[in-house]
């Protein structure tokens, strides 16, 4: 029996070690419009599919931003806590879309959240009702300072 409670333990550990990997990407500014947002970036495959998934909080003024190949995107909230506002922009970095206050997926099927246009190079996943209290507009360009 205590052997099966050390693997467990491990296993919890483990899992743990994994979300405070996942939190830990490096911070850089960038900006939409006037606003201003500290801002994870994930490049890679592994990253962008675990975006936010399994945190509780995202502090005021930080985001997640996504970068892929231009083309369409398609986000969803299985296993995020977090309500969102989504915003699409396209390779010059202008903004085309908004999905404003997207819920947390609590259920097995969740819905998805697809782009509306098929040239879609970064995506900028802020607290909900960020982007309407911020003023951020369709047209607004997106500036990241590496």
């Amino acid at each position: 029996m205590k052997s099966g409670c050390k693997f467990i333990a491990l296993w919890l550990g483990a899992g743990t070690l994994a979300i405070a990997a996942a939190e830990s990407l490096p911070l850089m500014p960038v900006t939409v419009g006037a606003a201003e947002f500290q801002v994870e970036l994930a490049q890679t495959p592994d990253q962008r599919e675990r975006g936010l998934m399994f945190r509780k909080i995202l502090p005021k003024g930080r985001g997640m931003l996504f970068e892929q190949p231009a083309g369409p995107a398609v986000f969803w909230m299985k296993n995020t806590s977090i309500p969102l506002d989504l915003l699409y922009f396209d390779s010059g970095g202008k903004l085309l879309q908004i999905q404003a206050n997207i819920p947390p997926c609590t259920t097995p099927a969740c819905p998805v959240y697809p782009s509306e246009s098929a040239t879609i190079r970064y995506i900028l996943e802020i607290n909900a009702g960020e982007a309407a209290k911020q003023g951020i507009e369709l047209g607004h360009r997106l500036y990241l300072k590496k």
